[in-house]
């Protein structure tokens, strides 16, 4: 029996960056034997045990075959003549196929410390193109890695469109896209994600409402960029540079979503784009099943970010139902997000990403003005039911106009 470190455990020590998941493989060893040495099984598809000490995972060396359509379709064999080589082989990238001993010996048969020296992400073997969640995984560390140079080989790329073209992409179910989406937008570069996922032609399969952003003109006083999805690739990149949550990332990625529904004979204008947008939004939300955090932060954007950028013109009663969409009473942290958003969508306009955005002051402060309004001397004048929410209304609209005055 012999126990190998690898994957990223092995190529992020080699790149010097922290290394947080340790992955093990087994070799020369049966299920039986683990199990004899107190290893407890949690594979479900293949042989993976838990170090009953440590936690820690080891999985039995194995081979697969393609056996149907889609991520889960695939026969694993995993038996002791199964060698280092064959388990490796079938890895995504060379610098995910490295192995290292116990002493620290690497076992490098596909060259992947090559390819992390020229910062290129290759694919293994010809079976890559027998995964389809490989595409957006490729795209995920592409994300990851791009700060450091890295790029998606020439060759990788074009399995990567294969793929795309076949309709495997179509066979991913909607958790696995979603958990591969949900990661890489966390990413250093996310809009690098997206961006490969477009060379490739998968975005036009995954998410073909944010594709058909590209091409599509804005006003170029207000978006020196021109390009709506040019515009969203620098919402989401900075985003990432602002260290915004998941929720705002999601937002700022499908906030524009209308204006690819904008006739071109009145292009490059986008008017009611908000409300156009609603639709494919929820179409996106949908399909990959996204958690609900999400879902609404994305619609509540997609409606509002232009009542974001123009807060300091609003009127106070569309102030105040701008506030209650959010519920901002009992939810707060949601329009926290949303102000973040719209600042993310200020900034990410060629050349203007330092500019200041004084709305999200404003906006804080308004729903302060609102939230200040008790609600006990109200109850003790004798208000009660509906009137109560009338007059409680009555009153946080006289503190929003009180405060939209003493900001003006």
């Amino acid at each position: 029996m012999q126990i190998y470190k690898v994957g990223g455990a092995v190529r992020d020590r080699l790149l010097g960056i922290p290394v947080t998941d340790v992955d093990r493989v087994v070799v020369g060893a049966t299920a039986e034997e683990m199990l004899a040495k107190g290893f407890r099984p949690v594979g479900a598809d293949f042989p993976v045990f838990l170090d009953p000490a440590t936690g820690e995972e080891y999985a039995l060396a194995r081979t697969e075959r393609k056996s149907g359509r889609g991520y889960g379709g695939f026969v694993f064999h995993a038996s002791p003549e199964v060698t280092l080589e064959e388990d490796l082989v079938r890895r995504d990238l060379t610098i995910n196929a490295m192995a290292e001993d116990d002493h620290g010996n690497l076992t490098d048969p596909y060259h992947g410390q090559r390819d992390l020296e020229a910062r290129l992400l290759r694919h293994v073997s010809p079976a890559f193109a027998e995964d389809p969640l490989r595409v957006l995984r490729v795209a995920r560390f592409a994300a990851r890695y791009a700060p450091l140079g890295f790029k998606v080989a020439d060759e990788t790329l074009e399995l990567m469109r294969q793929l795309s073209d076949s309709g495997e992409l179509e066979a991913l179910t909607a958790e696995r896209s979603w958990k591969e989406i949900s990661r890489a937008l966390m990413e250093n570069q996310p809009q690098v994600f997206i961006q490969v996922l477009r060379d490739c032609d998968a975005l036009k399969v995954l998410m073909p409402e944010v594709d058909a952003l590209f091409g599509v003109p804005q006003p170029e006083a207000h978006h020196p960029e021109i390009d709506t999805g040019v515009h969203t690739l620098s919402v989401l990149e900075q985003a990432a540079l602002h260290q915004q949550p998941l929720t705002v990332r999601w937002a700022c990625l499908l906030h524009d979503l209308g204006k690819a529904l904008t006739s071109e004979h009145d292009w490059p204008r986008h008017i009611a784009h908000e409300h156009k947008g609603l639709k494919p939004i929820k179409a996106v939300n949908e399909r990959f099943k996204v958690p609900r955090d999400c879902q609404e932060l994305a619609l509540l954007v997609g409606q509002y970010h232009t009542h974001g950028h123009r807060a300091l013109e609003l009127k106070a009663s569309t102030l105040l139902e701008l506030l209650q969409s959010f519920d901002v009473y009992r939810r707060p942290q949601r329009f926290e997000e949303f102000i973040a958003a719209c600042e993310m969508d200020a900034r990410g306009r060629k050349g203007l990403e330092n500019r200041s955005y004084p709305q999200a002051d404003y906006l804080r402060g308004a729903a302060v003005a609102a939230r200040a309004v008790a609600v006990q001397p109200l109850l003790e004048k004798g208000f009660k039911g509906p009137e109560l929410g009338e007059a409680i209304k009555r009153e946080r609209l006289k503190a929003l106009k009180a405060y939209k005055e003493a900001a003006n």
